[in-house]
């Protein structure tokens, strides 16, 4: 999933100011330009490195939601002549999933459309409103099942135990093989994760239903089939909530959590010709993609600057996977165009 690094500038001149966009790519053109701005001179640099492009799980989606709408459609049958909740909750959470697979799918698609005038990073953001999404219909759908669930302790009804776990049989492997698809996948992608998760809590929840149908068709026990139902769901909930947080905190530009901001501080700040740095901001452009943007004080000369350039660009997608770095270089003394003093930990102040 990941490229290599390539170092690459373009320049792009905006009066008043005179900026340069650096991508990691084959060649190097950069030129540096002072201008003189409230007495002290700026030299503006913009990295961009692109560290990987996500890999193409289209032929997984398809094969997910294929899969699960025939599984649907039998389970909600069965489900129905079995009376069993058993089933129908699993079953609902397999429509979840489809319909999470499908926001997933349509996100891991637009994040591949290029960049126009009016969406200048592409759509890649839409990663990380799918798996948002995906995290709160999972819950929402679990909500549903644990009221019914707790509904149905006080009427068990009957449950016909041997044709719920012939049908849960055929869920875990449905789930469990969809879930296999995106097990990779998941872990440096948190749209992949959102769908790993959800088939991954439907395999379990059909686990826990062969389990149930065994038990009750030798013992006549229907309560367990809500009883099961609940502690199923609970589990599930524990299991989506991280997956919550972390796109919730995606979402609001948070750091992402595989990296470490005081860090990335001490590797800016260990560069050659780097003596402090001020204004760091790092956010997620989607579930892949991170960016970058600093102001670098450097005392070395405007011919230095370049060098400064593309160090930082590659040890930052190197180290940190970090493609898109945005750098201003001032000069010691100078005046912060806001006109705040350097954080003492690298962050905005």
């Amino acid at each position: 999933m990941a490229e290599t690094p390539r170092d690459h500038a373009h320049h792009a001149g905006h009066d008043p100011h005179t900026t340069h966009h650096g991508c990691t790519h084959d060649e190097s053109h950069d030129h540096p330009h002072d201008h003189d701005d409230h007495g002290h001179s700026h030299d503006h640099h913009h990295g961009h490195g692109h560290v990987h492009e996500p890999a193409s799980y289209g032929a997984a989606f398809l094969i997910g939601v294929t899969l699960n709408v025939a599984y649907i459609v039998a389970e909600t049958v069965w489900g129905l002549m079995a009376h069993s909740l058993s089933l129908l909750s699993d079953a609902g959470h397999n429509l979840s999933d489809v319909l999470g697979l499908g926001a997933a799918w349509l996100a891991h698609s637009l994040a591949k459309r290029a960049p126009s005038a009016r969406f200048t990073y592409g759509l890649k953001r839409s990663t990380i409103l799918s798996a948002l999404s995906n995290a709160v219909l999972l819950l929402l759908v679990t909500g549903g099942i644990v009221w019914e669930a707790i509904t149905r302790l006080l009427d068990p009804g009957e449950v016909a135990g041997r044709v719920v776990m012939l049908v849960a049989l055929g869920g875990i492997l449905v789930n469990g093989g969809t879930a296999l698809l995106f097990m990779r996948g998941g872990k440096d992608d948190l749209n992949l994760r959102g769908a790993f998760l959800h088939m991954a809590a439907d395999a379990v929840m059909s686990l826990a239903v062969v389990i149930t149908g065994l038990v009750i068709m030798l013992t006549g026990w229907t309560i367990l089939d809500p009883i099961v139902s609940l502690l199923v769901c609970v589990s599930i909930i524990f299991g989506t909530w991280s997956l919550l947080r972390a796109s919730l905190d995606m979402a609001l530009d948070g750091v992402p959590e595989r990296i470490d901001l005081d860090q990335v501080a001490i590797s800016l700040r260990a560069l050659p010709g780097v003596e402090d740095l001020h204004h760091l901001h790092v956010w997620p452009l989607s579930t892949t993609d991170t960016a970058l943007t600093v102001h670098l004080v450097s005392a070395a000369p405007a011919g230095g600057h370049d060098a400064i350039l593309r160090e930082a660009s590659a040890m930052l997608a190197k180290r940190y996977r970090i493609g898109h770095a945005t750098f201003q270089i001032e000069t010691p003394g100078g005046a912060y165009p806001c006109g705040a003093s350097p954080c003492s930990n690298g962050a905005s102040c």
